[in-house]
C-alpha cells in the first residue's frame, strides 16, 4: 500500500457511491493528473494514489474487505483472520523489481512498496484503451512452479531473448507475484496442491479421524508443509472442526512471519462392522 489516505476523498466519492459514478470519478481524475498531461511537481505520485484507489474501489470483493478493514488488511502481515483466510476472498500479490539481473542475494535489488497493486500505468491503458504510455512497454513473461516450489523459494534457469537467466523466486511466492527485471517481467503461476489449499499466507487441510478416535480422543498424524505432526483430538470431537495451527503455514514474501495452517477434522465412519462392534455401539446407545 503506497498511501494512507482514504480511497473515497482520494477520488471524491462517499461510500455509498455506485460503481458508475466511481468509475467516472476515476476517468476525471487520471486524465486530470497523468503525468504526460499534466507537467506539475507531484502529478505523477498523484497519478499513482488515484490508480491505487481505482483498483481497490472498482474490485467488489477488495472493496468490500476495505470497507470492513480499511488500509490496514492490505497491510503486511494482515493477510488472513483468525476464521481463516484472506479477508477478500483471494490472495494478495506482491510486486517486485529485481535491479541486480537476477544474481546474488534473491532479496537484494528487490522493492516491496508494490506490495498488492498493479503498475498504475497498466490501469490506466486497460481503462483507457493505451497511447498514452510513457516509452516501450515491457515484455511479460509466464513462469509455472509447483507448489513446494513457491512455498520454499526457488531458482529457475529460463532462456530468454535466447539468453539464459536465473530467476529467484522467494519463499512464499503466489499466483500473480510479478518479479521485475529492468528489461522485462515475470510473473508466477503456481500449481495447485494436492494436499493443501492455499488461501493467502494460510493453507487448509483436510484430515480423515476415525468415528471412535472423535469419540475417545487420542493422537493423530496430521502433514504440514515442513513435516508430519503429532495432533492431540480431544474427546467427543465434533464433525468438520477445524484446528488452527498458528505460523504453520506459508512465509509471508516480505521475509516477516509464515501464515497459519488450518486443519478440518473430516469424521470418517466404517462401511461395515463386526458382530462385536454392533453389540458395543447398541450397549453404548442404551
Amino acid at each position: 500500500m503506497a498511501t494512507s489516505r482514504d480511497y473515497y476523498d482520494i477520488l471524491g466519492v462517499s461510500k455509498s457511491a455506485s460503481a458508475a459514478d466511481i468509475k467516472s470519478a476515476y476517468r476525471k481524475s487520471a486524465m486530470q493528473y497523468h503525468p504526460d498531461r499534466n507537467k506539475e511537481a507531484g502529478a505523477e505520485a498523484k497519478f499513482k494514489e488515484i490508480n491505487e484507489a481505482y483498483e481497490v474501489l472498482s474490485d467488489t470483493q477488495k472493496k468490500t474487505t476495505y470497507d470492513q478493514y480499511g488500509h490496514s488488511a492490505f497491510q503486511q502481515g494482515n493477510m488472513g483472520s483468525a476464521q481463516g483466510g484472506n479477508p477478500g476472498g483471494g490472495p494478495f500479490s506482491y510486486t517486485y523489481t529485481n535491479r541486480g539481473g537476477g544474481q546474488g542475494n534473491p532479496f537484494e535489488g528487490f522493492d516491496f512498496g508494490g506490495q498488492g497493486f498493479s503498475d498504475p500505468f497498466d490501469i490506466f491503458e486497460s481503462f483507457f484503451g493505451g497511447g498514452m504510455r510513457r516509452g516501450p512497454k515491457k515484455q511479460v513473461y509466464q513462469l509455472d512452479i509447483k507448489f513446494m516450489e513457491a512455498v520454499k523459494g526457488v531458482n529457475k534457469e529460463v532462456q530468454i531473448d535466447g539468453k539464459k537467466k536465473t530467476i529467484k523466486i522467494p519463499p512464499g511466492a503466489d499466483t500473480g507475484t510479478r518479479i521485475r527485471y529492468q528489461d522485462f517481467d515475470i510473473v508466477i503461476a503456481v500449481e495447485p496442491d494436492s494436499t493443501f489449499k492455499r488461501e493467502g499466507d494460510d493453507v487448509y487441510i483436510d484430515v480423515e479421524v476415525p468415528f471412535y478416535r472423535a469419540i475417545l480422543g487420542g493422537d493423530i498424524t496430521v502433514p504440514t508443509l515442513e513435516d508430519n505432526l503429532k495432533l492431540k483430538v480431544r474427546p467427543g470431537t465434533q464433525p468438520n472442526t477445524m484446528v488452527r495451527l498458528r505460523e504453520y503455514g506459508i512465509p509471508h514474501v516480505s521475509g516477516r512471519g509464515k501464515g497459519d495452517e488450518y486443519v478440518r477434522l473430516v469424521i470418517s465412519m466404517p462401511e461395515k462392522i463386526s458382530r462385536e462392534e454392533r453389540e458395543a455401539l447398541e450397549i453404548f446407545e442404551k
